[in-house]
């Protein structure tokens, strides 16, 4: 039972709506998938709730067992927290419910589901996912699934009321909800589910050919294939024959944009560090005017990139405006824009000769800068569901990226104005933050993961269909250790084998399935 606070005026713990869905009443009808999307108006395409069934067993001892899916309603929900508008936000009875009119359309919710529970609507281009009908809730009436179930499969009621149907299953029968490994406190329980539905990898899909679902398949490159093609860790005989396409929330803008964020903290961190210990003159064009331009041009390109790949992109003042502060989305916003202030600062102080602004300014810039490469670890934290990305050691390695990617964009101008001892510096440094990225590489990929999820993860991205980003990004990294010797000529090597690694890092960190 929750532990939630008692109620101060009547004694009682406040109310707690909660699901108990019996998968052993469950005939697979989907009334309830079709009746949620009467109710509300849910698009072609995409599912509040659905029916996900898999065939147990080998012939002729085989069963059919059919799980609803639908969002869990967390006590502690990663949507909510990663949400930066707050158009995700949780009720005082448990119900984690959305505002369309101050969604920004950025899929920081859906990156941080573990259930893949919540979707873009195509119509209106807002997330969304089930809220138990709080509409009907609200009224005295019970959601639609519920009232349309033929089989009284699905019990809506107070958690804490013990008087309740669904607290007497919940206390009394041997209720289930998934994935409670993500500590999330799900408000939806399962009865007689079968493990082969609740986990997104213990049932194979079939290898080709037509099954229940017939278009599910990987035309589109956003679209994942839900199950675990070619593997069961199920102890019986388990298929997926019917389910929905897994979708990978943030594209290739995202990826783009942990490139350019790198070049831009980069380039000023790196050339202003380098004054600050003696090896680069404050006086040298590069620390003067390369740096500071080359970090507020990258930084433009990544606002851009990030405002694009909203969905409501004319909203994105939002963020400033409406935002939740425990959103990483947010604290990064601010940390980049506090950047951009500093960088331009640093370079008026450079046009009017204060050298006391320029170091004060530097200083900072050094700083922020640095939180501007690494705030996207924990922006990639928030996303619970996505156990490639959860590593300790990931702000780190971005803090090396940063290093190599500003290191490769200083020294074709290092050749040309700072003459050979900076060239030879800034070459130095591309070589050594290149090792240091590829042992950490190393390490990611080869040392062995606590989870399925992630083991399944770093597999897509090393042999599976992100292979081929991975490798160009090893080989072109690793030319860049040639830097000293070849100089320039391993500059694009360096920039594209990293442009490439953080497309396969942030492309397979979304790839496995989770429903």
């Amino acid at each position: 039972m929750t532990t939630e606070a008692l109620d101060h005026d009547t004694g009682t713990a406040p109310q707690r709506w909660v699901k108990v869905l019996d998968q052993t009443r469950c005939i697979g009808c989907h009334a309830c998938s079709t009746a949620c999307k009467s109710e509300n108006e849910v698009p072609l395409g995409v599912n509040r709730t659905y029916v996900k069934s898999v065939d147990v067993g080998v012939f002729p001892q085989v069963r059919r067992a059919f799980q609803v899916t639908r969002c869990n309603q967390c006590t502690d929900a990663p949507c909510v927290n990663a949400c930066p508008t707050q158009a995700m936000y949780k009720r005082d009875d448990g119900i984690v419910d959305f505002d369309k009119s101050i969604c920004i359309g950025c899929k920081a919710c859906m990156a941080a589901c573990p259930y893949d529970a919540i979707f873009i609507n195509p119509e209106d281009h807002s997330a969304e996912k089930c809220n138990f009908c709080a509409h009907r809730l609200d009224v005295g009436l019970e959601p639609a699934c519920v009232s349309v179930c033929p089989t009284e499969a699905i019990l809506v009621g107070d958690l804490n009321d013990p008087t309740s149907k669904v607290a007497q299953l919940v206390q009394r029968k041997a209720a289930v909800v998934r994935r409670p490994e993500k500590e999330t406190g799900p408000g939806v329980f399962y009865l007689g589910a079968h493990q082969a539905t609740l986990d997104p990898l213990a049932a194979r899909r079939p290898d080709g050919g037509l099954y229940a679902w017939a278009t599910q398949g990987p035309a589109d490159p956003q679209l994942v294939p839900a199950g675990h093609p070619g593997h069961n860790t199920s102890s019986a005989a388990a298929l997926v024959s019917y389910d929905v396409p897994h979708r990978a929330p943030w594209g290739w803008r995202v990826s783009l944009y942990t490139w350019t964020k790198s070049l831009s903290a980069g380039m000023f961190v790196v050339a202003l560090a380098l004054a600050f210990v003696g090896l680069l003159g404050w006086s040298d064009p590069v620390v003067e005017w390369v740096a500071p331009l080359g970090a507020i041009f990258f930084l433009g390109v990544t606002g851009v990139l990030l405002i694009w790949d909203l969905k409501h992109p004319f909203r994105f003042w939002m963020i400033f405006t409406k935002h939740h502060w425990r959103s990483w989305l947010v604290r990064g916003s601010f940390v980049i824009g506090g950047y951009g202030g500093v960088a331009v600062l640093y370079l008026a102080a450079t046009f009017f000769g204060l050298r006391p602004a320029v170091l004060v300014t530097g200083a900072v810039g050094i700083v922020l800068g640095l939180g501007t490469a690494c705030y996207t670890a924990f922006l990639f934290a928030q996303a619970k569901a996505r156990d490639l990305w959860q590593s300790p050691l990931l702000p780190p390695h971005l803090a090396v990226q940063a290093v190599l990617a500003g290191s490769a964009g200083l020294l074709p101008f290092t050749a040309g104005l700072s003459g050979a001892a900076g060239t030879d510096v800034v070459a130095v440094v591309l070589a050594v933050s290149a090792a240091v990225h590829l042992l950490m590489v190393a390490g990611e990929t080869t040392l062995p993961h606590v989870t399925a999820h992630a083991h399944l993860a770093t597999h897509t991205m090393t042999r599976g269909r992100y292979a081929r980003f991975f490798w160009v990004g090893v080989v072109g990294v690793a030319i860049g250790l040639a830097a000293p010797w070849i100089g320039v000529f391993a500059v694009p090597f360096a920039l594209i084998g990293l442009l490439a690694h953080e497309h396969a890092y942030v492309q397979a960190g979304q790839s496995v399935p989770l429903a």
